[in-house]
C-alpha cells in the first residue's frame, strides 16, 4: 500500500508527458492483454456442421462465434449498469475478476465437446464485454483524455490480429484447437498483472480537469435516464452507427482468416498483424489531433467530421478494388482505416467531448458500453443474417456488400447527429463553460 501511495503522488506531480505515457501504458497493456482471452479462437477452423431445430445446418465456427458474441452482448447490457456505478477504488479488481472468470470458461471450453462446448464460449464472452469501460473509467474527464484514449484505442486495433497469430502460433507447436484459446490466454496472465497494478496507480482527475472536461461520477438510474432524455436525438443516431460499424467491424475481426484466404494469403499469418499497423496508426492519429482543439464543441464538429470521412474511405477503397485500380492488400488496409477512423472515436474521444460540450455529470464509460450493448446486438443479427440468409454467399462477397452499406448508413447517420450536437451546444449555457476557459 505504501508504495502503491508513493507512484500515485509521484503521478500527480509528474509532468504531464510522463504522466499521459504512464497512463497509456497501463492503459494500452491491459487491454491488449484482455485480447488474449477473447480473440485467439477465433483462428481455429473447427471443421464440422451443425444440425439445429427448425433451422438449416450451421457451421461449427459460426455457432462459436455467435455463442462468444451473444455472451459478449449479454455483458454490455449488464455494464450497463455496473460500470456506471463502479466506485474507482475497485476498477482494478473488476478488470481481473472478469478475466478470470474468462479463462476459466476457456478451459471448460477445452473439456466439454463439440457442439456444446459453444457454451463456454458464451461464458468467456459475459464478463469481458465490461471490461473497456472499466478501464476506460481511470482516462476520462482529463485534459488529456484525448491522447489517452487513442493509445487505449490502439490496443483492440493492433491486439487482435496479433493474438490470432500467437494463437496461430501455438497450434504449430501441436495444441490442440480446442485448447488453443486457454494457452493463449495464460502466455498473457504475467503482463496482464503488471499492467492492472500500473492503471490502479493512476489519480483521480485534478481539478483543473474538472474545470476543462466537467466532473465525473458515478451514473444511478436515475441519472442514467436523465441524460439519455435529454440528447435523445443525437444519441438514436449515434447508436445506430455504432450498431452497423460493430458488426462490420466484428465481421472483418472474426472472419479475417477466411477472408485473407480467400484474397490469397493463406500461408502468410503474420499478414493479420502486419496490416493492422498502418491501420492502428491512421486511426489514432485522427483522434489524436483532436487534443489540439479546447473548444469542445468545436471538438466534437470536428470528430463527426472525421467519422464521415472514414464511412467514405470504405466506400471508396471498395469500389476502387473491384475496379482494379488497388490491390487486395492496400483495399484491406483502406477498409480498416475507414472502419476504425468511424469506430475508434465512439470508444475514447467521442463521447468525453460530447458530455463535456452538453455540461452535464457522467461518465463515458456508461455512454460507451451502452452502444456497445446495442452495437454486438447488431453484430449478432448480421451473423445470424449470414449464417442463414446468404450462407451460399463466401466470407468475401458478402463482406464487399457490407462496406458498401456500412459507407451509406454511416456517413448519412453521422452527418445527421453532427447537424442535432451543433444545435444542441449552441448559444449561453452549461455546454459553453468548458469553452470559455479556452478564451
Amino acid at each position: 500500500m505504501p508504495a502503491q501511495r508513493s507512484v500515485t503522488k509521484w503521478l500527480e506531480r509528474a509532468p504531464a508527458p510522463v504522466f499521459t505515457a504512464f497512463a497509456v501504458i497501463a492503459a494500452f497493456s491491459t487491454y491488449f492483454c484482455m485480447y488474449a482471452f477473447r480473440k485467439p479462437f477465433a483462428v481455429g477452423s473447427y471443421k464440422g456442421m451443425v444440425a439445429l431445430p427448425l433451422l438449416p445446418a450451421l457451421d461449427l465456427k459460426s455457432l462459436y462465434i455467435i455463442a462468444q458474441v451473444l455472451g459478449y452482448c449479454a455483458s454490455k447490457f449488464l455494464g450497463i449498469k455496473i460500470v456506471s456505478e463502479m466506485p474507482p477504488e475497485r476498477r482494478a479488481l473488476a478488470i481481473l475478476a472478469c478475466i478470470g472468470v474468462s479463462e476459466a470458461a476457456l478451459v471448460l471450453f477445452g473439456l466439454a465437446p463439440a457442439p456444446y462446448a459453444a457454451v463456454f464460449l458464451a461464458l468467456n464472452g459475459l464478463p469481458l464485454g465490461m471490461v473497456w469501460g472499466l478501464v476506460f473509467g481511470f482516462l476520462e474527464g482529463r485534459r488529456v483524455s484525448d491522447l489517452l484514449g487513442a493509445g487505449l484505442c490502439a490496443s483492440f486495433i493492433v491486439a487482435s490480429g496479433f493474438v490470432k497469430t500467437i494463437g496461430k502460433i501455438t497450434l504449430g507447436w501441436g495444441v490442440p484447437e480446442v485448447w488453443m484459446p486457454a494457452v493463449t490466454g495464460a502466455l498473457f496472465f504475467p503482463p496482464l498483472l503488471l499492467s492492472v497494478w500500473m492503471l490502479a496507480q493512476i489519480p483521480p482527475p485534478s481539478v483543473d480537469d474538472e474545470a476543462l472536461r466537467t466532473r465525473r461520477a458515478p451514473m444511478d438510474r436515475a441519472a442514467r435516464r436523465a441524460f439519455v432524455l435529454a440528447n435523445a436525438g443525437g444519441l438514436a443516431t449515434l447508436v445506430l452507427g455504432y450498431v452497423v460499424l460493430t458488426a462490420y467491424r466484428d465481421f472483418r475481426d472474426n472472419f479475417a482468416r477466411e477472408i485473407w484466404d480467400a484474397l490469397g494469403y493463406t500461408d502468410q499469418p503474420a499478414i493479420l498483424t502486419t496490416a493492422e499497423i498502418p491501420v492502428a496508426i491512421g486511426a489514432l492519429l485522427s483522434v489524436a489531433v483532436m487534443i489540439g482543439i479546447r473548444n469542445n464543441r468545436t471538438a466534437l464538429a470536428a470528430i463527426h467530421g472525421v467519422m464521415i470521412a472514414g464511412a467514405a474511405l470504405a466506400g471508396l477503397s471498395t469500389a476502387l478494388y473491384q475496379a482494379g485500380v488497388i490491390g487486395p492488400v492496400a483495399w484491406m488496409i483502406s477498409v480498416g482505416l475507414g472502419l476504425y477512423v468511424g469506430y475508434v472515436p465512439y470508444n475514447c474521444v467521442l463521447f468525453d467531448r460530447l458530455i463535456a460540450a452538453v455540461g452535464s455529470v457522467a461518465t463515458a464509460g456508461f455512454l460507451i458500453t451502452a452502444a456497445d450493448a446495442f452495437g454486438y446486438l447488431g453484430s449478432v443479427a448480421l451473423l445470424l443474417y449470414k449464417s442463414f440468409g446468404q450462407a451460399k454467399r463466401s466470407w468475401l462477397e458478402f463482406f464487399l456488400g457490407f462496406s458498401y452499406a456500412t459507407a451509406l448508413v454511416c456517413g448519412a447517420l453521422f452527418a445527421a447527429s453532427a447537424a442535432y450536437f451543433w444545435l444542441r451546444t449552441r448559444g449561453p449555457s452549461a455546454a459553453a463553460r468548458p469553452a470559455a476557459l479556452d478564451a
